[in-house]
Formats: C-alpha cells, structure tokens, sequence
C-alpha cells in the first residue's frame, strides 16, 4: 500500500505514521452509529481516518480528533485540511488523559493500542502506537463517562479476548453494553475483533456476527455494502 489512500470523498496520506489504516479502522468508521452525533470524539485518531469516515457521514458535525503522536498528529490535521470537511475538523495533540476539556459528545469512538502484556516493539512510536496497558482502558472508560453527553455513545473496537475485562469497567464507570459487533474473518472462522457500544441507559443489548470473506481474498456482500459509501473498489 502506498502512502496515500483515496477514498471517495477523501484522501488520506499515511506517510511516516506508525499507525497505516488497517480493517479495524475502517470497520469502526463505517460502523459508528449515533442518532444526531453533532459532536464526534474520536481517541488516537492516527491519520485521521476514523474521524474524516464519521465526518462524510454525520453532514452537521464537528469533529474533534486527538493523537499523542505529534508526527501523526501533524499528518492528521494535513489530512483534515485537504477535506471537504476542514471546516468542521480540530485536531489535539496531547495525550487523551492531559486534554482538559469541558465538551460533551454525542459519540466517541477509539480504534485503540491493544496489545496488552506482550511484547513491545521495539520501535517507540510503533510502540506508542500498538501497545497500552489496562490503565488505559480504564481511564478511556472513565474519560467516556465524564464527556459522554446522557443518550451519547461510546464505540470501541478490541481484539475479543479484552471485552469482559472492557465491560466490566465500562459497568464500574456507569456505562452499560448496548451493542456487539464480533468481526470474523470467514462463516466458519472464530471472531477475532469486537465491536463494543456503550450507553449510560439499560438498553437491550444486541449481538451480531459480521464476515470479512465469503472465500478467500473475496470480500463479502456485507463487507462491500458497509464501505461502498467510501471504498472506490466498491
């Protein structure tokens, strides 16, 4: 993949950033849901692309995106500037728990570091980029409950075997699951990737599968259908 990325209503320049798209992203841009998201967060926004997907879809929203990363971060606001939606895109560098901010969100997304107790890269911003510990999610969860607006949405997306552990924090932050997405590669294989919604109200929770191949290097129908909206191959 080179180092600029054309969608259809954007284009994103992933140079020297140590977080390139990937599926995780993309699924989470284009599964992001929030009835009159006016104000959108998304935590560790990389290149931006989370943030520029949720901006081509939600026409009256401002966009808020923060990196740690300050070379990404530069890349990012690049990427913003170069949009049809500059004018409704801030970029934050700063670590997402040094922000101050007394905003309230109608939807926060985060295609988070993951990689908990493993091996570390050594690369640092790869690293920064890749690896977090479980401080992380709990202050993500507690960041969440703070400047979620009271119907707003928190959306994650994780390797399956955090969600428990997420759950049980969003519960002990006053946030409750609403919805799962589990990811598998094909109808036959395990889910690798969750999807997580997370409200501050009791809704009934909804679980559902979704398919990347329906054979191997074939995208599915469903795949197709959620990107066609910015894939060009689609």
């Amino acid at each position: 993949m080179g180092n600029i990325f054309d969608f259809k209503r954007f284009s994103v320049n992933q140079e020297g950033c140590a977080m390139r798209i990937n599926t995780d992203g993309v699924l989470l841009g284009a599964f992001a849901q929030k009835n009159s998201a006016r104000n959108i967060l998304d935590i560790g926004t990389g290149t931006g692309v989370i943030a520029l997907m949720l901006a081509q879809k939600y026409e009256d929203s401002q966009v808020w995106a923060v990196e740690i990363d300050k070379l990404a971060s530069i890349r990012a606001e690049e990427n913003f500037k170069s949009s049809l939606f500059k004018d409704r895109m801030s970029i934050i560098n700063s670590d997402i728990f040094q922000w101050h901010t007394d905003l309230k969100f109608d939807l926060i997304v985060s295609n988070p570091p993951f990689y908990i107790n493993s091996l570390h890269n050594p690369d640092q911003r790869k690293k920064v980029a890749k690896h977090t510990d479980s401080d992380f999610f709990k202050g993500l969860m507690q960041f969440s409950a703070q400047h979620l607006m009271e119907d707003g949405k928190l959306q994650i997306v994780v390797p399956i075997e955090l969600s428990d552990f997420l759950i049980n924090e969003a519960v002990s932050n006053g946030l409750n699951l609403t919805h799962v997405i589990n990811i598998q590669s094909f109808k036959d294989s395990d889910p690798f990737r969750s999807i997580l919604s997370f409200k501050k109200d009791t809704s009934n929770q909804i679980k559902e599968t979704f398919i990347l191949y329906q054979d191997q290097s074939v995208y599915s129908d469903a795949y197709k259908s959620l990107l066609k909206p910015y894939f060009l191959a689609f």
